[in-house]
């Protein structure tokens, strides 16, 4: 079954909406690197690796996606510029981490891993909390039964918000008072969530950068008290990052993958940025597949990162 069944129109319009500042950026580059051109040879070649750093790529992945390019040109001889946006489209795809596959179908749960839990981390200010609302309110849309854990116990606005949340989409949240010990907080979630029979168990943490040994110690205890409820959790460590930031993001994805077991990625406020290409060169370099993307305020503006899609999108007519 192809991605497309699981792809509404509406999903795609967001999807075109959300990159398209990123596309505008992209296609403007892209015309003047070939313009007077019409074929591939190294002055074009220098310029889409221009166009390729200057959106956010990073250096690496747009080293690898230019060195494929060559391959291609040295084998085919000769490479029409009109050929190059299919070209770029087959080479991004390549180097996208997968997900799995594209056909899976939106927000489901494994039914051998009940509660599902995912342990959210990131920094603060990149859309962590706002994320875990969309994601709790996705689940429990596909009719779901959703806790929230507020492990985040260093911040009362950290609390507030995701109790906010908590109230908005309809689902519990478990609190304790301001500077409780997170795996406390983490292990009532999972025991309240696994003595009432709920699906998905999504635990906030602390958004600090603070040393990598600090960080690494309070999100393995985290873990290691998860594992007492439930042995296989947390079943996903998702890092929430802002792609807005662009290059910035690149460090913290450094710094939060060095502190703890992330599996999987959150690349969030694609909406609104030109550096939609953050997406591309954090995928391939840290080797760890996007799973959603933010691209808009909204609750349906959380979807579930497809890079069939993705590519369509940012290099689609």
């Amino acid at each position: 079954m192809a991605w497309f069944n699981f792809f509404s129109k509406e999903k795609k319009e967001t999807l075109d909406k959300g990159l398209s500042k990123t596309k505008e950026g992209v296609f403007t580059k892209l015309a003047r690197a070939v313009a007077g051109k019409s074929q591939v040879d190294d002055e074009v070649l220098d310029n889409l690796e221009e166009v390729l750093i200057t959106s956010d790529v990073g250096v690496d992945t747009t080293l690898r996606i230019i060195e494929r390019i060559e391959e291609r040109v040295a084998r085919d001889k000769y490479m029409g510029t009109s050929e190059l946006n299919r070209i770029l489209r087959e080479e991004i795809t390549a180097l996208l981490t997968e997900t799995g596959e594209d056909d899976v179908e939106d927000f489901a749960v494994p039914a051998e891993k009940r509660p599902y839990v995912i342990m959210v981390v990131g920094v603060n200010g990149v859309g962590k909390t706002t994320t875990i609302g969309k994601l709790a309110y996705q689940y429990k849309k596909k009719g779901y039964s959703v806790y929230l854990g507020a492990a985040d116990t260093f911040r009362a606005a950290a609390v507030e918000q995701l109790v906010a949340w908590g109230e908005r989409v309809g689902v519990p949240v478990v609190k304790q008072k301001m500077g409780s010990d997170p795996a406390s907080v983490a292990f009532d979630t999972l025991s309240s969530a696994k003595a009432n029979n709920a699906d998905v168990v999504i635990i906030d943490t602390a958004g600090r950068l603070h040393n990598k040994i600090g960080l690494m110690n309070e999100l393995t205890k985290i873990k290691n008290v998860m594992a007492k409820v439930l042995p296989d959790a947390p079943h996903e460590v998702l890092l929430v990052l802002d792609g807005s930031t662009g290059q910035n993001a690149f460090e913290q994805a450094k710094q939060f993958t060095a502190a703890t077991e992330v599996n999987e990625l959150a690349i969030t406020k694609l909406d609104g940025t030109a550096k939609g290409g953050v997406v591309i060169g954090i995928s391939d370099q840290f080797k760890i597949p996007v799973k959603y993307i933010g691209l808009g305020e909204g609750m349906e503006d959380l979807q579930v990162f497809r890079r069939a899609a993705f590519v369509d999108s940012l290099f689609g007519d």
